[in-house]
């Protein structure tokens, strides 16, 4: 009889997730955008995954017979080079595809710690109140009123330029909006009655804050990730590209449009291409952030 009774409950806990599901669909798929930056970002992510295996080129591969040629199409192309190459005969394609692992792992890192700590210190904010609250939060808003880059740019000069100090600066940075946002839903949810009935049970602060109110506050947060993963690529970016991140010959895109500068004007695809390669890949993730919100706000889900 209990057999049948823990049967019933995983089925109807798979039928209950397949309805979640298929209704997240629904409303993401509402939104073509968002559908086309995820299929976007997706290729990105398998292209990163693959990188070593569809390069043509090493992504530090010199070649000096190739000294800044153009695109195949072009007069004077190449069709080893299909994107050209740079000043010192390195293969734009290949450095573009082994950049954009450098790009993803950035986002990730950077998403995943400032989410951690973010969410942590909103979870003791929102649920112990009081002075720690007020504490905390104007803590918060002291970081908030430095621009994020210029706040990055120096704990990085403080720490020393390098992709690993640019990750911990651009965290550090970002750490304030998890903060933020989930105080803001934990106050929304402590008051509810199913908090009062675990409180009453005997549910012990950590387990309510972590199993029991947390669960119902990750809509906004998943959210706040994709759009703050863009944000974490164009600072990691914005930081290569004024010498404070990753550091040449590495091949991260802000530091490839930092090497490509003094030639601008006569060799237009070594600073284009790097620069078309942000835009597209923060513009998809950003159409994603956009679908997301439409399928986990309950607000703005259409009838």
């Amino acid at each position: 009889m209990s057999e049948q009774v823990i049967a019933a409950s995983t089925d109807s806990r798979s039928t209950g997730m397949r309805a979640l599901l298929k209704e997240f669909w629904h409303y993401f798929s509402e939104n073509r955008g968002a559908v086309i930056g995820m299929w976007f970002f997706l290729g990105v992510c398998l292209v990163a995954l693959l990188a070593d295996l569809i390069a043509p080129h090493g992504a530090t591969a010199q070649y000096r017979d190739a000294l800044l040629t153009p695109p195949v199409w072009q007069e004077g192309g190449d069709w080893r080079f299909l994107l050209g190459t740079d000043a010192v005969g390195r293969d734009m394609l290949s450095r573009l595809i082994h950049g954009s692992r450098y790009s993803l792992f950035v986002g990730c890192i950077v998403v995943v710690g400032a989410m951690a700590v973010g969410v942590t210190v909103g979870l003791v904010a929102g649920f112990v109140g009081g002075t720690v609250d007020t504490l905390i939060m104007r803590l918060m808003d002291i970081i908030l009123s430095f621009p994020s880059l210029l706040l990055a740019l120096v704990l990085v000069a403080i720490l020393g330029p390098s992709l690993t100090n640019a990750m911990i600066a651009i965290a550090i940075v970002q750490q304030p909006h998890y903060v933020r946002l989930t105080r803001a839903a934990v106050l929304g949810e402590r008051s509810k009655d199913y908090v009062t009935a675990a409180r009453v049970a005997g549910v012990r602060p950590l387990r309510l804050m972590f199993h029991t109110i947390l669960p119902n506050c990750m809509a906004p947060l998943i959210v706040q990730a994709a759009l703050s993963f863009s944000t974490a690529i164009l600072d990691a970016a914005a930081l290569g590209f004024l010498g404070m991140g990753a550091q040449p010959p590495t091949p991260e895109w802000g530091t490839m449009l930092a090497e490509a500068r003094e030639f601008i004007l006569r060799a237009w695809w070594v600073v284009t291409l790097p620069g078309l390669a942000i835009l597209l890949t923060v513009l998809a993730i950003n159409l994603m952030g956009d679908g997301l919100r439409d399928a986990l706000d309950p607000k703005l889900k259409r009838s």
